[in-house]
């Protein structure tokens, strides 16, 4: 029997994969959750072999989770379930020990063999989600400019995102003019919207 953690904060969503789920004879949804926080205490407390985590979801997103569950409950196989598959994302899954991620527009028949998948160790990405991946390439953004750019993503002034950063205004006026370079962006609001539309946010 394969233990089951569900995570994910949208109620309907995650009742009916559990509903569907527990037609499985060898399948076992051990814990519900509606947040990352929660899917952390419900892994802690329940112990599954496989954690199906949505990816954004409040408290902490599905990768964080991962990430940590990957320190804390090694034992426990993550996948990432999404209905926003950006390349970033998926490089940041795999990079946190994701076994697994995949649009949630399977059905819940495919999305059981793949947990048998990955519980068995092997990997499963959908194809198109890794395909989009390969032909988006790697952010070309650095950490400074990442963290500059999610700054200035709720339109914030450059004293006031300097003061946050604890930059002088100049410096991080350079950074986010070459954040918009590299991102061949009219101005920092649009490199936002583009960074994000690619997961590199």
């Amino acid at each position: 029997m394969i233990r089951v953690l569900l995570a994910d904060d949208e109620h309907l969503i995650r009742g009916a994969l559990a509903a569907l789920l527990s037609l499985e004879d060898d399948l076992l949804v051990v814990a519900e959750a509606a947040s990352g926080p929660e899917a952390l205490a419900m892994a802690a407390l329940h112990r599954p072999d496989v954690a199906v985590l949505d990816l954004q979801m409040p408290g902490a997103d599905g990768v964080a989770v991962a990430a940590r569950l990957r320190t804390e409950l090694p034992e426990c196989t993550t996948m990432i379930v999404t209905g926003h598959g950006r390349p970033g994302h998926l490089k940041r899954a795999l990079s946190s020990g994701v076994r697994g991620f995949l649009p949630k527009t399977v059905s819940a028949q495919r999305l059981a063999e793949i947990i048998r998948t990955v519980h068995s160790g092997v990997r499963y990405i959908d194809p198109e989600l890794a395909a989009d991946a390969i032909s988006a390439g790697d952010s070309p953004l650095t950490a400074r400019e990442t963290e500059l750019l999610e700054l200035a993503a709720d339109g914030a002034p450059i004293s006031e995102i300097a003061a946050r950063a604890a930059l002088a205004q100049g410096t991080v006026r350079n950074y986010l003019s070459s954040a918009v370079a590299k991102l061949h962006a009219e101005n920092r609001h649009t490199a936002v919207r583009l960074a994000r539309e690619r997961g590199w946010l």
